[in-house]
């Protein structure tokens, strides 16, 4: 169902997504998440992706994707949402970037068990697809020392975050254990499709049943403090919380 109902939400949504991708395309060195957290800072990409096979799931408008291109690896990208697809495939033709899209579901990506060295999800498939799933599918697609990179909503935002989709409170007002799917197809502020999460217990349980193990953990903060609303949180609030959470995995070799 979320499949279905994440893909109707993003072909609906993909035009006020066109600037932020074209903003994004532009830039000289990459910059992560809400914050615009500098690559210098997190560390996502491979400073020299020369021979490696990238895969990005969930790409969006697919500027990470014109990213790892930039740095010379081959890139396929997939996504969900055949009108972000249709930015994606502009902006590649207007930047000169090889990249191969995909129109479907990362969860199960139609191509053969070791294809990337290389897999990253910044949002996407990060928290619009079940981890349960897509977790083992990006380790089926990785070869062995394969890296998965991915950086989406931290579990505290989900905890915090009123039922009706208010920006995030400075009270506890959900339950933080137990979570997985949030389906905001009804939230009277802000609707919109069916999130995942995970605690950070089982996220690190996830992980280790299929075979990932942990190279790194960061929660990204903004450079500087705010009051105003960006998605779900203001500045102050991801100064004092964390908002976002970056995951760096390696498959056994």
């Amino acid at each position: 169902m979320h499949v279905i109902e994440n893909r109707s939400y993003w072909d609906a949504r993909a035009h006020d997504w066109v600037a932020a991708g074209e903003r994004s395309w532009a830039l000289d060195e990459p910059a992560w998440g809400v914050w615009g957290v500098s690559e210098a800072e997190l560390g996502l990409l491979p400073a020299d992706m020369r021979g490696l096979r990238a895969i990005e799931l969930g790409c969006g408008t697919g500027y990470v994707s014109g990213w790892m291109a930039r740095r010379g690896a081959t890139v396929t990208a997939i996504d969900n949402s055949a009108e972000q697809l249709a930015t994606a495939r502009r902006l590649a033709d207007q930047y000169g970037a090889e990249i191969t899209f995909l129109h479907g579901d990362a969860e199960r990506v139609a191509l053969p068990e070791g294809s990337f060295d290389f897999a990253i999800s910044e949002y996407g498939a990060a928290i619009w697809c079940d981890p349960r799933v897509w977790i083992p599918e990006a380790h089926r697609l990785l070869t062995p020392g394969g890296r998965l990179v991915f950086l989406g909503n931290h579990p505290l935002v989900t905890a915090c975050t009123p039922p009706d989709g208010s920006p995030v409170s400075e009270r506890l007002v959900r339950p933080y254990f137990g979570q997985h799917a949030s389906d905001w197809t009804q939230a009277a502020v802000d609707p919109g499709g069916i999130e995942f999460n995970l605690t950070i217990s089982d996220w690190f349980a996830l992980f280790g049943a299929v075979g990932f193990t942990v190279e790194g953990y960061l929660e990204p903060r903004p450079s500087q403090g705010g009051s105003e609303v960006r998605f779900f949180a203001t500045a102050d609030w991801a100064r004092r919380y964390p908002s976002e959470q970056v995951w760096k995995l390696r498959k056994a070799p």
